[in-house]
């Protein structure tokens, strides 16, 4: 059966056309219930199971077997809910799919992940395609009143068609709806419905389930009564026509770490003027979250304020105490000079909201047997949530997951539900799962639709592999990785021609044959990004048959690479340089000690070694010159832990000490990356995916400047090179650690590299390598982005074929904004871990006594480094409940005095080094200055 509507539409050059929509309607489609013998067969797939009702979740409502049908609104709402293991046989119609779909992406992909789960029995129920199921819009009908409609008359035909089962017990549908006027419809028409909360609290079995209910009335707004606190939001279509005028700006807020009455929105646009504005007081920051875009009004000059010095944290348990607030408030406002005032607004409205499930913990109200608590976020940037619970007692101490729900005008803070207990606070498992959950890293397992793209196994090399690729398995080839990688993404390979030059190979792992575009793989390895490393425990971006087995070039095995060869001279200059796809098979797997020692060795001469030195020698040469070219050699303290081989807790912590064999393999790979990137970008000037460096702005210098000047040295900035001269010049005989610390101030002046699409962009620079273009192609078992490199390569050559997204500029340039951002959430968690285990190994240790130097001076503190563990801490002069010393801070010496004693950038002090647990939501490293005595 055919509906088809026609309509008339004007093209931009002013001719009508007549266009018609044909909507196709069908009988065969199933209802998807268990042993309806009346349906067609359905296609496999999860379907509604026997058992009709949630598993074990008897319901005093509705007694009898029964299938739940939500509409939208309740999705979008009460997915937290609907995911519980314990709702089960639910009916998700077309109608609210496609709304969701429409209104969000997030949870659209999460009751998709639901229906495809076969253990919850949701079923898809295609109603806009069935010929009972279908309706027309009627005229004056809203689109959202027909949705409305369309559902309730779906709820109607399967009761209808439910009853005519042969079954001793019918079978009952239910609606869920929590909008009002839409439950009184249905009741009117003879349908059963309930709100969420009603249907919820019937399951007497399952009691707990109460408090994951989002808390929104019934017209999906907040609850809103008492005393008002905020201004009120302006409506989304008053701020895009304010914005349009240019009397709102658009920005993403980001709320401050030290102070949360103050945050900064970074502007959107191109305008330099007004970047950032600063947002300070409860009224102005008007209830927006950290990473929300917000629509904001600039206020007159002369209320513009400068950004506050002092530190507020939110510990208050009175949420309803508003005086308290506005005396902070006036904390805030000190006099400055006029230069120090920024540009300063109000936030007026919400444009979206970047709300996600926060981790912290329960902060139990005081009052007996109350069920309303306060839950404080591990991120000191979000705001406390208020929940309601039955479960405080056995939740306080437990790391939970909270959602937030709204924020009502009326309420110091939003209000939110309860999601996950994830374990207790301070276990190691616990721990990591916040770190990973807080830092946005997937780390879910694989899904078996993902797994299912993998080769099957055993895997061997067949003859259709072999086509456009070089047998180079009779080369000297061998990986140098660190003592226990398994994920070998590169392998090398140099020996003498017949001309008398070198043939420089390195051979890295042909992860794009596996992944192929658009598969689930594919897509699961994109949004990953990168793979992340942890202290203890690998989250690998692809499956690990791939990641340390059929990619990982290991020894003595045939694998498939991708190689750049080059022909070189004895000055290590390029003569010939070719790509091409290969099959290698690694003669060595040498940790970069073992490759050290045989470059060392006075009696080994084997082939592997030959090779090694060969290699070492162009990679001095490689090194000087792109020294001399003015690329930068920082530094920073990297930590290795030692782990106790039973309890898996940290025994020692060192300073990972770097070997001639690291930065030979650092040059040849910086060698192909640089080769690659100029071989896709001249083939594809439009899509390239590059990387890049920005030059920081020379403010960024400020500090180094003035720390090398009180030592009486002199470090330029003016360019790369000159940077690089002067940090080789900065030496001290009498300090000679003052060079690496020099070197790693240098590192925390520089600005983030980031991937980007060379049709966007125009500056390709890499600053810290002094190279015009750079890319990342070594590293596809890890980054995914080295697989978009490969593939846009081996179209290059010749080697495969391209699709429509690797040649799309745009769509390029959002994968490089994902990767940037998974690669920063990487760097970020990666660093998190350490802190963490950091953390242990001081709690074994009590007090350490330790050397350290001062990096950084504040107003109230110092930044010391302890050479002996990489580790960096502040010492603090100010304590709660101690009298303050006198300080005096100088910005141009760079230097603290604290009451008579003068604190230098570079001075040498003695620190005890502890753990503070007496916050057990945010432990510490607490550091105390010992020598010299203040």
């Amino acid at each position: 059966m055919l509906t088809s509507r026609m309509f008339l539409k004007r093209t931009r050059a002013g001719a009508v056309v007549k266009l018609v929509r044909e909507h196709y309607l069908r009988e065969d489609i199933p209802c998807g219930a268990a042993g309806c013998g009346r349906c067609p067969p359905r296609p496999a797939g999860p379907g509604l199971g026997l058992e009709a009702r949630p598993s074990g979740a008897a319901s005093s409502l509705c007694p009898g077997p029964h299938y739940l049908l939500p509409d939208t609104n309740l999705l979008l709402h009460q997915i937290d809910i609907l995911e519980d293991p314990v709702i089960k046989n639910v009916i998700v119609l077309q109608t609210v799919l496609q709304e969701v779909r429409n209104r969000s992406a997030p949870v659209y992909k999460r009751i998709r992940d639901v229906i495809q789960n076969p253990e919850k029995h949701f079923y898809s129920f295609t109603n806009e395609h069935h010929r009972e199921t279908y309706i027309e819009q009627q005229q004056g009908e809203s689109s959202n009143d027909r949705n409305d409609r369309a559902i309730r008359v779906a709820v109607k035909w399967y009761n209808e068609h439910l009853k005519k089962i042969e079954d001793e017990e019918k079978i009952q549908v239910i609606f869920l709806t929590n909008d009002r006027a839409n439950k009184e419809k249905a009741l009117e028409e003879g349908i059963t419905a309930y709100t969420c909360e009603e249907y919820i609290k019937s399951l007497v079995a399952n009691p707990d389930l109460v408090d994951r209910l989002a808390c929104v009335s019934d017209e999906g707004k907040e609850i809103e009564s008492g005393k008002i606190i905020f201004p009120e939001h302006i409506p989304l279509s008053k701020l895009q026509q304010g914005i349009k005028s240019g009397i709102y700006v658009q920005g993403t807020y980001r709320a401050s770490r030290d102070n949360y009455l103050e945050a900064t929105v970074w502007v959107h646009g191109d305008a330099e003027e007004n970047k950032e504005i600063i947002i300070q007081g409860l009224k102005h920051l008007n209830r927006a979250v950290h990473e929300d875009i917000v629509a904001v009004e600039l206020l007159a000059k002369d209320e513009w304020v400068a950004p506050s010095s002092v530190v507020l944290q939110d510990d208050g348990q009175n949420e309803d105490d508003i005086e308290n607030e506005e005396e902070k408030e006036n904390i805030l406002k000190t006099s400055v000079s006029k230069d120090m005032l920024r540009p300063t607004g109000r936030v007026v409205g919400i444009i979206k909201r970047n709300w996600r499930p926060f981790c912290g913990m329960l902060s139990k109200s005081e009052i007996k047997e109350a069920r309303r608590h306060l839950f404080t976020p591990a991120d000191r940037r979000i705001p406390r949530i208020r929940i309601e619970t039955r479960q405080a007692d056995t939740l306080e101490g437990q790391r939970i997951i909270v959602a937030i729900d709204g924020w009502p005008r009326n309420s110091r803070y939003p209000n939110g539900h309860f999601v996950k207990n994830l374990g207790s606070a301070g276990d190691k498992e616990t721990e990591t799962e916040v770190l990973l959950l807080e830092h946005d890293v997937p780390h879910q397992p694989f899904s078996q639709n993902v797994l299912s793209f993998l080769p099957k196994m055993p895997w061997s090399i067949t003859e259709q592999d072999m086509k456009y690729r070089e047998d180079l398995r009779h080369l000297c080839v061998c990986s140098v990785d660190p003592p226990g990688c398994t994920d070998i993404d590169d392998a090398l390979h140099c020996r003498e021609v017949e001309n008398g030059n070198i043939e420089v190979g390195v051979h890295i792992a042909d992860v794009s044959h596996f992944i192929r575009p658009g598969n689930a793989l594919d897509e699961e390895s994109a949004k990953r990004g990168t793979t992340v490393y942890l202290c203890e425990k690998r989250i690998d971006m692809v499956p690990e048959l791939l990641s340390s087995n059929l990619c990982s070039l290991r020894s003595n095995v045939d694998r498939l690479a991708f190689s750049c060869i080059w022909e070189m001279n004895h000055k290590a200059e390029i003569l010939k340089t070719r790509f091409t796809k290969s099959i290698i098979n690694s003669k060595a797997s040498l940790t970069y000690a073992e490759a050290q020692m045989r470059i060392d060795s006075a009696t080994m001469n084997d082939d592997i070694t030959i090779s090694l030195r060969g290699l070492n020698k162009l990679a001095k040469i490689l090194k000087k010159r792109r020294i001399d070219n003015g690329a930068l050699v920082l530094s920073s303290p990297e930590v290795r832990f030692h782990m106790d081989s039973e309890t898996h807790d940290p025994i020692d912590l060192q300073t990972k000490e770097l070997k001639e064999t690291n930065s030979m393999v650092e040059e040849f790979m910086l060698l192909a990356n640089v080769s690659v990137a100029q071989k896709i970008y001249d083939e594809f000037p439009e899509f390239a995916l590059l990387r890049k460096h920005p030059a920081p702005p020379p403010s960024n210098y400020d500090i180094l400047v003035k720390a090398a000047k009180s030592q009486n040295l002199e470090i330029k900035t003016d360019s790369a090179k000159a940077l690089a001269e002067s940090l080789d010049k900065a030496e001290s005989p009498a300090f000679p650690y003052l060079n690496t610390l020099l070197r790693i101030m240098a590192t925390r002046c520089m600005m983030q590299a980031v991937y980007f699409c060379s049709g966007m962009d125009n500056d390709f620079h890499h600053y810290g390598l002094a190279s015009p273009i750079y890319t990342h192609f070594t590293s596809p078992i890890r980054r995914y982005a080295d697989i978009i490199v490969h593939r846009l390569l081996a179209v290059a050559i010749g080697a495969d074929s391209t699709y429509p997204e690797l040649t799309d500029k745009h769509k390029l340039a959002e994968m490089c904004k994902n990767l940037n951002y998974r690669h920063k959430m990487a760097q970020y968690a990666q660093r998190a871990s350490v802190a963490f285990h950091t953390q242990l190994f001081f709690k074994s240790k009590g007090v350490v006594n330790e050397d350290a130097y001062i990096l950084f001076v504040r107003k109230n503190a110092v930044v010391v480094l302890i050479p002996k563990y990489g580790l960096e801490g502040t010492v603090f002069f100010e304590e709660k409940g101690k009298p303050t010393p006198r300080l005096d801070y100088n910005n141009e010496v760079p230097s603290l005095t604290v009451e008579d004693t003068t604190l230098r950038v570079f001075d040498k002090v003695k620190v005890n080094v502890m753990l503070d647990a007496s916050n057990i939501q945010h432990q510490k490293i607490r550091m105390v200055l010992v020598e010299p005595k203040v």
